[in-house]
């Protein structure tokens, strides 16, 4: 893996399932975006794994979708193979 293609792995799953749990809500990004303190074009770019967040951006998501902040990482991802 390339040095830094794990880091945009990570942020594209992330953004899935982001966008997954979102669905599952039944939220637009402009009605979670209302929830939290989040522009919905951010949230967008989360979802699409554009955007590299900080801690305080996940208490927020987790805020506007009503969970707690580990279910946004609640998917599939090694370091094991990962060149150092």
């Amino acid at each position: 893996m390339q040095n830094n293609d794990y880091k945009e792995d990570f942020l594209l799953k992330f953004g899935a399932n982001f966008g997954k749990i979102r669905q599952s809500k039944n939220l637009s990004f402009r009605s979670l975006s209302q929830k939290c303190d989040i522009d919905y074009a951010d949230l967008n770019k989360i979802e699409k794994g554009k955007r590299n967040i900080t801690l305080t951006t996940i208490i927020e998501l987790a805020k506007g979708l009503d969970i707690q902040a580990r279910e946004l990482f609640d998917f599939k991802f090694s370091l094991k193979n990962l060149e150092k």
